[in-house]
């Protein structure tokens, strides 16, 4: 594990649309790749303090406190309040664009000017590529300074930050989750839960009129059976496959490909000659072949009843 990538942790909810509402919120991190990877998931009531206080207790229990560990968020009030309450000492960082959002909605103008400024403020390495951009700010318009300073530094800065956040400055991840989960969101419950578990490149999981399948192309198999017994992909593979853009080539047996199926007629299948032609034995063609013994025969009457008899040998 990559702890200066690993230690970043996005949370956020999505709000569900099915006739149980809810909200689904989750945490989630960046390996070292750069890969999204999913750290826990649950469904609350709604967004409040009672919720996201009841999810960040779970999620210590399950994950704990680690080294460098610091949480990013759009800065919900009631997740404030139950990281604070919870994670007392881990920092809690802001969305840089949600930050910069707000700035937008109080002071737009400014905003049009000062946006590529300031994400180089957000970004920066060094005191000087922080101090000059901040002292462009300060000349346009000194309430947006006073606002960023009130934020905090430490909250949005890469260069004041207490612990390595790296290139996590946004919850984007949260944003391409919720935006994954569109079609998901209209589901019941467990099945928008069953929706969202993780699959490697290789592993996926297959919903199929409630049911679930899980399917791996690269063992060739597929938890319904026919994947692996018939050697064909089975529906729920082909529904990876297509996703994938694959073909179905490198996924069949030989038994099922034309160079094979041509193969197969390549030896001849030579005709019986006329019967008259036959050159039977005369111990085959003098034996009497008579119906097995005890074979039960049944015969409908025409009331309907059954008749039912046993043939003996003659």
């Amino acid at each position: 594990m990559n702890d200066r990538k690993m230690s970043d942790r996005i949370s956020d909810g999505s709000h569900l649309k099915q006739e149980y509402n809810g909200t689904y919120v989750s945490a989630r991190t960046l390996d070292g790749a750069g890969n999204i990877l999913p750290l826990a998931h649950g469904v609350i009531e709604s967004e409040n303090d009672k919720s996201w206080s009841w999810f960040f207790q779970r999620f210590r229990e399950a994950y704990g406190v680690r080294d460098n560990m610091c949480i990013v968020s759009d800065r919900h009030e009631s997740f404030i309040k139950a990281v604070c309450r919870i994670y007392p000492n881990v920092p809690h960082l802001a969305c840089i664009w949600h930050l910069w959002k707000n700035v937008y909605n109080r002071y737009r103008k400014s905003h049009e000017v000062l946006s590529g400024v300031y994400y180089k403020l957000a970004k920066a390495y060094t005191q000087n590529d922080f101090d000059m951009p901040m002292e462009k700010v300060e000349k346009e318009d000194i309430r947006v300074k006073e606002y960023l300073e009130l934020a905090g530094r430490e909250k949005w800065a890469r260069l004041y930050c207490p612990v390595n956040r790296a290139w996590t400055l946004t919850s984007n991840i949260a944003e391409s989750i919720n935006a994954a989960l569109v079609s998901a969101r209209e589901l019941p419950i467990y099945d928008f839960l069953e929706e969202v578990i993780p699959s490697t490149e290789y592993l996926h999981t297959v919903i199929d009129e409630g049911k679930r399948f899980i399917v791996c192309i690269e063992n060739k198999t597929c938890s319904c059976k026919m994947f692996q017994m018939d050697e064909i992909p089975c529906p729920h593979a082909w529904a990876v496959l297509r996703k994938k853009n694959l073909t179905a080539d490198n996924f069949c047996s030989n038994l099922y490909k034309p160079e094979t199926v041509m193969k197969t007629h390549d030896v001849l299948i030579y005709p019986l000659p006329d019967k008259s032609e036959w050159n039977v034995p005369v111990h085959v063609s003098e034996e009497v072949v008579f119906p097995p013994s005890g074979v039960k025969s049944t015969i409908y009457g025409s009331a309907g009843s059954l008749n039912t008899s046993a043939t003996g040998s003659q």
